[in-house]
């Protein structure tokens, strides 16, 4: 057997231990509502889960998991700018029962985030109730006072990959937002949101189903 070909079965060897190895450490790491780390948050819900590997996550006091939720890998869930940071209200995070948070999605509060039950989202989320202000037009725009307001995520609610939730965002029960859309203000019950910035593309009556664009 020439060199290249003993080269070439010990590297598939060590690919597929390495494979294996990193399923096994992910299965360990994940944090059940056992583990004592799970004793860190505000609440950890029955049968829900962090699946490894997690994203940075801090102020776990202030963080709140409902029951049967997954939370996907590398997620970033956060309340204030630091671990030390004491915050005004709490639960800052609030994720309801049953809801999935798609891998890589970034939750950030400093004020009020909350996510209703039954909640699914698409990878690379990103929902913050805080944002840079830029009144002063001679100051730079990250050390200006930001501007914070609470968001609500009705609950049966899916937003698709890549949505951005802004401050102050408040959805109805049953929200369709379509991948990339960027999202601020209110809106009602079983209404598809898209775009930037998104509006109503479709909504629901009992009477009439589903009809192009917002209720009249």
């Amino acid at each position: 057997m020439t060199q290249v070909n003993l080269r070439l079965r010990f590297r598939r060897s060590l690919g597929a231990w390495v494979r294996k190895s990193r399923r096994y450490l992910n299965e360990v790491a994940t944090v059940g509502p056992a583990d004592p780390y799970a004793r860190e948050f505000h609440y950890f819900g029955e049968h829900a889960a962090l699946m490894a590997p997690q994203g940075v996550i801090y102020n776990e006091r202030y963080l709140s998991i409902g029951d049967e939720t997954l939370i996907g890998p590398n997620v970033c869930l956060t309340a204030g700018i630091s671990a030390e940071q004491t915050m005004l209200s709490s639960p800052v995070v609030s994720i309801g029962r049953k809801c999935i948070i798609g891998r890589g999605s970034h939750i950030i509060g400093h004020w009020s985030i909350e996510l209703g039950d039954e909640i699914q989202t698409g990878p690379y989320v990103y929902i913050t109730d805080q944002n840079h202000s830029y009144e002063d037009p001679d100051a730079p725009v990250g050390w200006q006072t930001p501007d914070e307001a609470a968001v609500r995520i009705g609950s049966g609610s899916w937003l698709g990959a890549n949505v951005v939730i802004l401050p102050g965002t408040v959805l109805g029960r049953n929200t369709v937002v379509a991948a990339g859309a960027v999202v601020r203000g209110t809106f009602p019950d079983h209404v598809v949101l898209g775009g930037v910035p998104a509006k109503v593309l479709r909504h629901y009556t009992r009477e009439n189903g589903w009809r192009p664009g917002p209720a009249a």
